[in-house]
């Protein structure tokens, strides 16, 4: 490349992404966008392994999964000019395979539907700028606590589908057995990956998957009679465009507060990731507040809408963008980087789908533990936070459900209010949520 051409680039880069002005340059950017991608790569693994449990297709969940990431995080960096990256989500795809089709019994085409009118909804929401006035009403005790017990239900789920916590009929749940090939090399796993997290080592989410991969090869775990690299993309068609069907049943009035469950965990999802990791690279104004915030929120609300079409659970920002920002990145051009990184791994879904879930299960606990660190920020010496605080965190691995954690912590912070004088504290926004779910329970 001359330096005609290459100083030429620089400039388009400069116009599109304004790097002089954020501190930073094309080269940091785009290691940047590596680094994201390399940390949250996973999900191209785990989401298809959740969603396909509900007899969705493996590798038509994986291209959605590739294609929905790209255009959320695109949009994300061309729109908002934010290096975060979108992906589908974890815990709201636990949600969408292990409680609305899985408990509640309803298809995936119906759960796609639900997540459909979630991306319609937070339009709206963000267009009106409502989403951000409902999520400044939300005490924040609550938001961390719906967070880390997001992460006790995806590390449930881990624990689960890998075999090490199995059920019990005398004790509802026991250790399973470590003879097991699959269950010794999920601990093996887990091992190798908390190692690689704990020495700070740069993608070492997408290093365990791959090295347990290995490492289940002679074991047998590992199944390599189809071994590929590199293919044409698997077929779209089995999930592409699904949502319509189930649109019809969705209208039932039951299915309203699946609609607003999704809605409810992705709000707080993204919020929290947004300002958690605009903390951290120095993005927040004096007040607090993330300049632009709604265009931000609206790379949000049409990733998922994209996702629900395409065929794959909510999409919403990734913690996993705090690597990436740690390395410098300060604009959109991180995030696109990210984008063409997802577009480029469709091409090697033959490589993907040789991964064992024994190989995804030790993520699903290590991610697990990334959500549990906001529970630092709640006070637990203060009861009146603490105890609806500990609901909604420990209801969710409890009931296996991400819904039923949120309203009983929303219940109980709001009736504690009241009922200790204190009900003028909570916002109307909360008594609305409150009047809701105890419709939700007793209607």
């Amino acid at each position: 490349m001359s330096k005609t051409v290459s100083t030429a680039n620089q400039g388009f880069l400069e116009r599109v992404f304004k790097l002089s002005e954020h501190g930073t340059d094309a080269r940091t950017e785009i290691l940047a966008g590596l680094t994201t991608f390399m940390t949250m790569a996973y999900i191209i693994f785990v989401n298809p392994d959740i969603l396909s449990s509900t007899g969705m297709d493996f590798g038509a969940v994986l291209v959605a999964t590739c294609l929905a990431a790209a255009i959320g995080t695109l949009v994300m960096g061309l729109y908002a000019n934010y290096p975060f990256a979108l992906a589908p989500g974890m815990g709201l795809n636990a949600f969408f395979a292990f409680t609305v089709v899985g408990q509640m019994g309803y298809s995936w085409e119906v759960a796609l539907a639900a997540v459909f009118m979630n991306g319609i909804i937070f339009l709206v929401l963000t267009f009106t700028s409502i989403r951000q006035a409902i999520v400044d009403a939300i005490p924040m005790s609550l938001k961390m606590a719906v967070s880390a017990g997001i992460g006790l239900f995806i590390a449930l789920i881990g624990f689960h589908n890998s075999g090490i916590v199995v059920a019990n009929p005398d004790t509802l749940v026991s250790l399973g057995n470590f003879k097991e090939t699959a269950v010794l090399l999920t601990a093996i796993g887990l091992i190798l990956t908390a190692v690689l997290v704990i020495l700070k080592v740069r993608g070492a989410l997408l290093i365990g998957i791959i090295g347990t991969t290995i490492i289940g090869i002679p074991m047998g775990v590992t199944d390599i009679s189809n071994f590929g690299i590199v293919s044409a993309p698997p077929s779209l068609a089995p999930t592409f465009g699904a949502f319509a069907g189930g649109l019809k049943e969705l209208l039932a009035i039951g299915l309203i507060p699946v609609i607003f469950s999704f809605t409810f965990v992705d709000m707080f999802d993204t919020i929290g990731t947004l300002i958690g990791v605009s903390s951290k690279a120095g993005m927040l104004d004096k007040d607090g507040r993330l300049p632009n915030a709604n265009k931000a929120l609206t790379a949000d609300a049409v990733a998922t809408t994209a996702g629900a079409i395409l065929g794959t659970s909510t999409t919403t920002t990734y913690v996993e963008s705090a690597s990436g920002v740690a390395e410098g990145g300060r604009t959109g051009l991180t995030a696109v980087t990210t984008a063409m990184l997802f577009l480029v791994a469709i091409f090697f879904s033959p490589l993907i789908g040789i991964v064992p879930g024994a190989a995804t299960a030790p993520i699903l606990i290590i991610v697990g533990i990334f959500m549990m660190e906001p529970v630092m920020k709640i006070d637990f010496t203060d009861y009146l936070e603490a105890i609806p605080a500990f609901f909604a965190i420990v209801m969710m691995p409890f009931a296996y459900s991400i819904a039923d954690g949120i309203i009983f912590g929303t219940l109980a912070y709001s009736l504690l209010h009241l009922f200790t004088g204190k009900g003028k504290e909570v916002s109307t926004t909360m008594w609305i949520l409150t009047l809701l779910f105890i419709i939700w329970f007793f209607v």
